[in-house]
């Protein structure tokens, strides 16, 4: 079974480079790995990330995701102190929400090409951002949304 994931950063601080994002996906690799799911593709933009997971139907999406989050947001904010001054009061990486989405009815193609068009931030070498536009050949409806309720979502009941 394969699932679109995405998770947005605490306040929806723009905080990640291209560096950030080539660790996170070396932390988030190893936590599929101890899962035995795959990381099939990954991708993300200055304030989130996009995952495409492969997994056996065995495995919870929502403890998957939960270790996903919780490990890369400790891990990163180890290694890179610069992360912690975006969070000083919530102590947190990660919005408690995030969305998945079922990839069962789209062509996995479709899925790999629009995270691999995501606006990666670039390092500083003088290359402009118009260079690195994001644009995808979807239909509206082309991925089927699966609500999900995280802490900061509506449709968490009290």
């Amino acid at each position: 079974m394969h699932a679109h994931l995405v998770f947005v950063t605490k306040y929806r601080h723009n905080v990640f480079t291209d560096t950030h994002l080539r660790r996170m996906e070396e932390i988030m690799r190893a936590v599929c790995a101890d899962f035995e799911t795959e990381l099939t593709e990954f991708n993300g933009e200055a304030n989130h990330v996009h995952l495409l997971v492969n997994f056996p139907p065995k495995v919870a999406i929502s403890k998957l995701v939960n270790s996903l989050k919780g490990m890369s947001s400790r891990r990163m904010r180890q290694e890179f102190p610069d992360l912690v001054r975006h969070y000083y009061r919530a102590n947190k990486l990660w919005s408690g929400s995030y969305f998945a989405g079922s990839v069962g009815g789209t062509p996995l193609s479709i899925v790999r090409q629009y995270i691999e068009q995501q606006n990666r931030p670039l390092q500083p070498t003088g290359q402009s951002s118009s260079q690195n536009r994001f644009t995808t050949g979807l239909k509206p409806g082309a991925l089927r949304l699966i609500p999900v309720a995280g802490r900061d979502s509506p449709l968490r009941h009290g």
